[in-house]
This record gives structure tokens, sequence and C-alpha cells, in this order.
């Protein structure tokens, strides 16, 4: 969605080579028509700050405030890349970032990751369907994890516990994932972001899970369900790292393809959350709904 068709066709151009289907507006009032029209049909929305009649910032609050779009991963793309109007972006729902002129080969990576991340959210909120009879019984349980598709298995099962389950499934999901990657595998900022470069991000957590060092490695997640609150603790087996960087959203991040998962969840999914000591240990706390 761009009011300047040479850069609407620049971006067709190197999109068009991987397939995607491809849909544009050429301002922000006939971009909200076409969402509003058909919201389930559209998985990536690359979306510039600056348009006539309905501005990206106006485009971007009203895609968030639907509950039939707000999941849809945006990209920003702009001109204006000073701190504030970076964090403005991502405090208001931008996922990801993309400064003009831009390189092809970042566009591809940014979408890419824009689009596995809608597939896996749909994928998690598909699992949620299958009901929370069992955990109304409960008030206390531990899951012991070692892969990938475990994440997001416990963490769709987990979220049923909660009062609002598609509000925290992809929040558990983010902190399991990052206790397996960087906590278990030791898989460090840098390094995501030179194989989600390459697409080999998930190539490498298969690799390294199969390695002899990590075999039987695994993740723990237990669960307390008191009277106001649902605590879900997370430990991993590693040595911990800084996490104070990763609570808010930074500028400095926002062009990456990925560095913003903890902050999204901390402010999206949680109505809480801690990390423990060195950092292998994180606390999530969602609030129940006590008025009924």
């Amino acid at each position: 969605m761009d009011d300047e068709p040479i850069n609407l066709d620049i971006i067709c151009a190197h999109l068009e080579k991987d397939n995607y289907e491809l849909v544009t507006a050429n301002n922000g009032q006939e971009a909200w028509n076409l969402l509003e029209s058909s919201p389930d049909q559209f998985d990536v929305i690359i979306l510039d700050r600056m348009m006539p009649v309905l501005d990206g910032m106006q485009l971007l609050t009203n895609i968030k405030d639907s509950d039939m779009m707000e999941h849809i991963p945006v990209v920003m793309q702009t001109a204006k890349a000073e701190n504030q109007d970076v964090v403005q972006g991502l405090k208001a729902g931008a996922y990801y970032y993309l400064t003009k002129p831009y390189d092809g080969d970042v566009l591809k990576t940014i979408v890419r990751s824009a689009v596995n991340d809608r597939l896996h959210e749909k994928s998690l909120h598909e699992s949620l369907r299958e009901g929370r009879q069992i955990f109304d019984l409960m008030t206390f349980g531990r899951f012991r994890i070692y892969n990938l598709h475990q994440c997001n298995l416990v963490a769709s099962q987990v979220a049923q516990l909660c009062p609002e389950p598609h509000r925290v499934v992809t929040g558990i999901s983010e902190l399991l994932i990052n206790a397996l990657e960087h906590g278990n595998l030791r898989i460090g900022y840098q390094a995501k972001s030179n194989l989600m470069r390459r697409g080999m991000w998930q190539i490498e957590v298969e690799k390294r899970l199969n390695s002899s060092e990590n075999v039987g490695g695994f993740i723990e997640l237990e669960f307390n369900i008191h009277a106001d609150t649902v605590q879900i603790l997370i430990r991993d087996q590693g040595q911990g790292f800084d996490w104070t960087p990763y609570m808010d959203f930074d500028p400095d991040r926002a062009f990456e393809p990925h560095g913003r998962g903890i902050a999204v969840a901390r402010l999206s999914s949680f109505d809480d959350l801690e990390y423990i000591g060195i950092g292998n240990e994180v606390i999530a706390t969602v609030k129940k709904n006590l008025d009924g």
C-alpha cells in the first residue's frame, strides 16, 4: 500500500518472484476498503507511513483495533527513520520496519518472516479449537518440552487455562521458542538474524536438537492456577541472558526480522512478565476475569 506507483512496482517486482499473491492500493482509504471487504484474504500488510486520504499511522490503528485484522503482521515502510517515529509505529502495532530506499533481499527476508509468523499464529489458533475441558479440573501442571512442535502444542493447550486463550497463546509460544533456541541451543541474536536472512533458521534448530551435546535437553513449563491469576513459569537449561533490552521496543531492532517477541508478549499477551536471576527462568502472569 503506497501512494507512489514506482514503489509499488519495486515491491511487486521483488515479491512476485517468491510466488506471493499481491494486492495493491494507492492510498490509505482504498487499502482500508480492501481490508474491510475481505480481511481473511490477507496474511501480511506492507504499509507506507505517508499516504493521502488516510495516512499510514491511522490505517495501522484501524487494523489493530479490528478483531478480524489485529493479528495480521504489518510491515511499515517509511522514509522517516527517526527513533521516535520508529517507536511510535512499533507501539501502534507495526511488527516490522523498512526504511526507503531498501534492499530487495531485506524486503524478502522481512516478508518471509512475517508470513511465517502469520502461519504460525494461525496454526496455534487452530489448535485452540480442540477444547479445554480437561484443564478445568487442574490447578497445577508441569511439562517437559524437547522440540519446536512440542513448544506449539504445549502453548496451545496451556493457553486454554486463561480467560482469553487467543490473546495468550502467541506469548507462551514466543517464550517457549526463545527458551529452546536461545537458552538450550545457544543461538545468539546475530546468529539468528543471519539464519533468517538465509531462510535456514528452522533447519539449524533441528540440526542442533539432533546433535549429541543437545540430545535429551529440555525446557520446563509449570502452571499454577490461583483464585485470581494464572501463573506460567518457563525454565531452560541455558546460561541465561540479559533480558532487559528486550522487554520494550527498541528502534535499533525495528529493522531486523526478529527481536520484538518478548516485548510483544509482555505488552499484548500477559498482565505481567518477569525474568528471574540470570534469565533462564521467566514467569508470565494472566489475570482472571472475576466479574462473573
